[in-house]
């Protein structure tokens, strides 16, 4: 797979979404292609039960595309692991960038505030550990960003990502 695959992590409520939010703006508008992934349990349903397409699945449709002028959404059993999903499906894009998925082995850029209820971060001793965003004093090996550092950690991550 080429298409690159970057993690964001933490505990709930540390601003990975935000800072998902504001790289994507980012590198978008430096004219990248960016694929986004939410990690959601299982049991999630897109389909709203009675329409059309929730009666296609209850039927028996392994796989159910629904399709207008200049969207798509899909609801397809796949057994796959996380990583060919992601792959699979994004293909198309210059980069992924994934929200939780901290058990995986993909690089990850973790998210840590001092104000969170959470006294500690996850990655300290996770090789897989690129980046850390925080207000926090830690000094884990990889870079160390600021929370709003956006410019920086979209350089960061241009450089050895997008730019090989």
């Amino acid at each position: 797979m080429d298409t690159k695959i970057i993690t964001i992590v933490g505990k709930s409520n540390s601003g990975k979404t935000t800072l998902l939010e504001k790289l994507i703006a980012l590198l978008t508008q430096r004219g990248y292609k960016v694929g986004s992934v939410k990690h959601a349990h299982d049991g999630f349903e897109m389909d709203k039960e009675g329409k059309d397409s929730w009666r296609h699945r209850k039927a028996g449709a392994n796989s159910t595309l629904v399709i207008s002028e200049n969207k798509i959404a899909m609801i397809k059993d796949d057994k796959t692991n996380y990583i060919e999903k992601m792959g699979s499906y994004l293909s198309d894009m210059d980069i992924i960038l994934a929200e939780g998925f901290k058990k995986q082995t993909l690089p990850k850029i973790e998210v840590f505030r001092v104000e969170s209820v959470h006294k500690e971060p996850l990655c300290m001793d996770d090789e897989n550990l690129i980046a850390f965003v925080t207000d926090s004093d830690y000094k884990p090996s990889a870079p160390s960003f600021g929370l709003e550092d956006i410019q920086g950690i979209a350089n960061f991550i241009e450089l050895k990502f997008l730019k090989n």
